[in-house]
């Protein structure tokens, strides 16, 4: 593990919120709760996002781009991977480059794997997916061009060690994006928000995946993690710069962008 003192701090947020109990870490879980879904976890993110989580993604991945102009960027590492689609997008977005997939569970990357084996020999070489924890990278320092991380940084056992490590492997004039679920601050969609996500993602999350409490977790987390301002307050502690945030579709996404200067 990460020997980070800063990972001794008292957890908050997002980070005491468990998929199934408090009796072991939270990272351990998180593991165990994305094996049990991966099977059903690309048709729930349609589902749940009505296909609009494929807007969301271009809307982040063009702003990384536009932050990204006359930069060269030949290393790409996607955290928290899953079943790769970011990864897959980032290759079509960058062709020369090489993308690097970590995600801790086998599971998601048993998917992200088979669907690499259908691309052509050439995505072949360029895309790579591995089993790895977020917050003990095996990465050199200052590897990376641009990072990437969608939905995952309020899976977190610890977020600010996670920032703090992502900042570590980007190099000097790359760029963070960060794509996360978020609270809409409207009274009218806050209640159509609590309705849906409390009650109706849940039932059907537990119809399809078959996992009691992963879909209840998510909202639970949603609402207790850093959104907007205070991710961004966190992300420049960590040592990124130029921290910026934007929200969709009434608030529900917020995608994050930063720089290492």
């Amino acid at each position: 593990m990460n020997s980070d003192p800063q990972q001794n701090k008292p957890l908050s947020g997002a980070e005491l919120v468990n998929p199934y109990d408090d009796s072991r870490n939270k990272g351990e879980q998180v593991e165990e709760m994305f094996d049990s879904i991966a099977p059903a976890y690309d048709f729930m993110n349609t589902a749940m996002s009505m296909g609009l989580h494929r807007h969301w993604r271009r809307r982040a991945l063009n702003a990384a781009d536009d932050l990204r102009k006359g930069r060269r960027t030949l290393k790409i590492l996607d955290i928290a991977t899953g079943t790769g689609d970011v990864a897959f997008d980032l290759y079509s977005r960058y062709p020369d480059a090489d993308v690097t997939g970590v995600d801790l569970s086998d599971g998601m990357l048993g998917i992200a794997r088979r669907k690499l084996a259908k691309e052509s020999e050439r995505a072949r070489r360029h895309i790579s997916f591995e089993q790895g924890d977020s917050l003990n990278l095996r990465f050199a320092d200052n590897t990376f061009d641009l990072i990437t991380v969608a939905y995952g940084v309020r899976n977190f056992e610890h977020l600010e060690a996670g920032l703090r490590e992502m900042a570590r492997v980007l190099r000097h004039g790359g760029t963070l994006c960060i794509i996360e679920l978020s609270c809409p601050t409207g009274k009218i969609t806050r209640k159509g928000y609590n309705l849906y996500t409390g009650q109706i993602i849940p039932r059907l999350g537990r119809m399809i995946s078959g996992d009691s409490r992963a879909y209840s977790y998510l909202p639970e987390s949603i609402a207790a993690a850093p959104q907007r301002a205070e991710l961004t307050r966190l992300m420049e502690e960590a040592g990124l710069s130029d921290a910026a945030w934007k929200s969709l579709t009434m608030g529900v996404i917020t995608y994050y962008t930063a720089t290492k200067k």
